[in-house]
This record gives C-alpha cells, structure tokens and sequence, in this order.
C-alpha cells in the first residue's frame, strides 16, 4: 500500500520532513535562475528505490510550482502539490525495492521556509543568492526526500545571467559561456543529506588560498581522487572587493586544515572552499564541501577565527559523518564547538584546557534545564548543545588522554565516513576504543542529565 503517516513522519524534530518509504540515491538538478526577478525554472531528476509496495509518494517542496512529473520506469497517474509536498500516483503499484526514477519540472519564486529556527531555506542577498538549508531548508528549492539520513549523490547545473558565479556542493565539472547567460555543473560524488545541498550565487572572483610555499592550482574540472600525501586544494570565492580582507582573514586556513586532518583523519572531500558574501550575516554557514561566511567576519581576531574554524571541522562532523537524527545534533555541534579549542591550542593560543574550565564556569551560571543528548526540536541550536556538547569531549579526552581520544576521533571518523550515526554508535565505539574508561557513565551524566557535572 501507500506511505502511511508514521513512514512520512520518521523524525519527531522534523515531523512534517522525510519519508522512510523510499530512497533517493541520485539527484540530478538543472536550474535556470534569472536574479533580477529572483525567478527559478527547475527540473529534478531523481533515481529511487521502494523500500515498499507503493501506489504513491510524497516529496518535500515548499513555495514552488509543479508543471510536469514524467518517468520512463513508472507510470504516473497525477501529481499535486500539497502544504510544502508534491504528491505523486501511480497507475501500477512500484513494488518494493524497485529502482525507479521521476522526471520533475517546477518553477516559482523561491523563498526561506519559516518554522521554530527562523528563515530556512533559498534566500536573496542584496546582489545574488543564499542557500542554508539546515535543517528543513531543502525544500525551497528542489524536491528531495528531507531527512538527514537520506544520503545521496548529486549533480548540479545552474544557469544564470554572465556577471555571477553559481557555486554548489562538489567539484566544478564545466562552465558554459553563452553571451549573457553561464551554465555551471558541479559533481557531488559523496553522499550527502538534502540538508547540505547548496546553491550559492553572487558577482565573485576565485582566489587560492594555498600554504604559501605550495603552488596555488587551478579549481578541479572534474571529479578526480585527491592523492593523499598533497594538500587539500582551498580556495576562497569573494568579490572583488573583499579580496585582501579575505586572503588576511583566511591566512591559516592551511594550517587549521593540517591540525584537523591531524585530529580527525584525512580531510574527507576533492576539495574546500570558502564563500565570502558581500552582505553581512548573522552567522557563518555549513554545507558539503563549503562554508558561506559573511563580510563581517573577514578578521584575524578570535571571535572571526573561531567560526571560520567551526565550520571547516563540520567537513568531518555534520557533513562526511552526519547524524541520523535531529537529536543527537551534538554530535555535529559539539565536535566543531571543540575544534574551535583544538584549533586555538595548536594555533599557539590559548589551550583546550583554558577553554574548557572558562566555558564550563560560564554555563553553571545558566539555567540548567536542557539535556543536549536530546535537547528537543526547539533546543537543537541552543548555545549549551554546542559548548556542553565540547566539554564531554573534553571530559572524555582527560580521562582517556591525548593518543586515545584523538584515536578515538580518527576511528570515529574513518568508520563511519559518508555515513549516517548516533549517540549510542559514538558510545559504542569509544567503549571498545578506551577500555580502560567508563565511557557510558562519564558521557551520561553530560549528554543525558540536566545538570552539568563537575569538570
């Protein structure tokens, strides 16, 4: 039969988002976007899989007009759009584990989808586009099974006026000038959750941003396997303007890479780069193989540092090893919190240590109600799931010790690469890893208890 409510509803925090009816490995999306008119033309090819008998489906689409769902495996009988869904029939049942695909053209205005955690979504800036999708933004601009656990592959092609760069998820694989109109087609060969998908859009130059003794390269073409022992190519996309600010303010950016990968294992992707908008934003942004970053945080002080590093860490912890469910965030939140400490440590300021004991001072003088192993759909980016979520890393480091925690860490990392995971797997893994800790009592009373243990 059909997806019934319990399979479209397979996260409480997001219960209006994803399905657990089917799957989508590959998403194929070609966009015609006209800034002027903030006007968008889409078609989404998708490739699934039943995970059951089905007579119809729901994806996630909000605020954007369906025109035409074809298939050259199924038959579809009609389509609707349906608060924030599309809704497709089909005229034979599509028996389980079938592979199929739908053809999906749309268009419309897209804008940020409201909910508990602001604006999501498509964005304009004052002179191009801004896409954040975490958690629910994804569909505001393409149909997609929205849900963290829903991995896939992806290419992207994006048409837009000359004059602007279109920037997603990947690697660059062509770029097609025609007089007044570029086509941009990036890959995405890893698997990422609908989330992470990105589309950034401005007037910007592309600049290295190397360790000054090795040679800037040119952006990838293609997806080609990054040889290990190199360094992971980095760039920064920026006007023109921002230029020189960017380069100062991203100056370590290859030293912060070298300490994570360090930390944490291999750097997961082909690539790292960088947006540098020419508006202001509130706070820097996480996506597959990319961060956004506002002009304001072109600095070289602590509080600019600090997230610029944040979001690098998230390439391994959100983005290459993503949580499964909303509430176990922490996993992504507080593992970059405490990136911005190791980074400040090996940068030769101020220890993890230091920021650990001043952190965990600051939140015994807060109220201590939130339990950030589950922290609720309205606490998911509560400040304490970060901070609180890196002192039980901490906690786990002093009692384990530097060679075994950050063993921990590459493990964690390595195992479960491209993957989706939660709490309990984190505990698992450190309880094989450090025997000789009590890994499910310490990391308990910090993930689970409302009041903060001592440090």
């Amino acid at each position: 039969m059909g997806s019934s409510s319990e399979d479209l509803a397979p996260d409480p925090y997001t219960p209006s988002n994803g399905s657990t009816a089917y799957r989508v490995g590959h998403y194929d999306l070609t966009l015609d976007y006209r800034p002027a008119g903030n006007r968008l033309a889409g078609r989404a090819v998708l490739t699934m899989t039943a995970h059951r008998e089905l007579h119809q489906l729901e994806l996630d689409l909000s605020g954007l007009r369906t025109t035409k769902v074809t298939s050259d495996t199924v038959r579809v009988r009609s389509y609707k759009d349906r608060a924030g869904k599309l809704v497709i029939t089909f005229r034979d049942p599509v028996p389980d584990d079938a592979e199929f695909r739908l053809d999906i053209r749309y268009e419309g205005n897209p804008a940020p989808i409201g909910g508990p955690w602001g604006d999501v979504g498509w964005e304009e800036l004052t002179d191009g586009v801004i896409v954040a999708g975490q958690p629910t933004g994804a569909p505001s601009w393409f149909p997609c099974n929205d849900h963290p656990a829903q991995k896939s592959s992806y290419r992207f092609t994006v048409t837009t006026d000359t004059g602007y760069r279109a920037i997603c998820n990947g690697v660059l694989v062509s770029r097609i000038a025609k007089s007044s109109r570029t086509t941009w087609v990036y890959a995405q060969a890893e698997p990422m959750a609908t989330y992470l998908a990105t589309v950034q859009i401005g007037r910007y130059d592309l600049v290295a941003l190397n360790d000054p003794a090795q040679p800037a390269v040119g952006l990838p073409t293609r997806a080609t396997p990054r040889d290990p022992a190199s360094p992971v190519p980095q760039y920064a996309a920026v006007p023109a303007s921002l230029v020189p600010a960017a380069k100062a303010a991203l100056a370590r950016n290859h030293e912060m890479m070298s300490a994570f990968e360090e930390c944490f294992g291999p750097y997961p992707f082909p690539q790292y780069l960088v947006v540098v908008t020419d508006d202001e934003l509130e706070i820097p942004l996480e996506a597959q193989t990319l961060s956004i970053i506002g002009r304001n945080h072109l600095d070289d002080g602590w509080d600019a540092q600090r997230l610029i590093a944040h979001e690098l860490a998230h390439q391994w912890f959100g983005n290459a090893v993503t949580a499964a469910r909303w509430q176990d965030i922490w996993l992504h939140e507080g593992f970059a919190c405490y990136a911005e400490w190791i980074w400040s440590e090996a940068g030769g300021s101020t220890t993890a240590d230091s920021h650990a004991r001043s952190t965990h001072h600051r939140l015994s003088r807060e109220p201590q109600d939130l339990v950030i192993g589950d922290p609720g759909a309205s606490g998911m980016f509560d400040d304490r799931v970060y901070k609180r979520g890196a002192l039980a890393l901490h906690a786990l480091r002093r009692a384990a010790g530097d060679d075994a925690f950050f063993g921990l860490l590459r493990s964690w990392s390595e195992e479960n690469r491209f993957g989706a995971v939660t709490t309990p797997d984190f505990i698992a893994l450190a309880e094989r890893t450090l025997p000789a800790v009590d890994v499910e009592v310490l990391l308990t009373q910090w993930l689970f208890s409302e009041d903060l243990p001592a440090l």
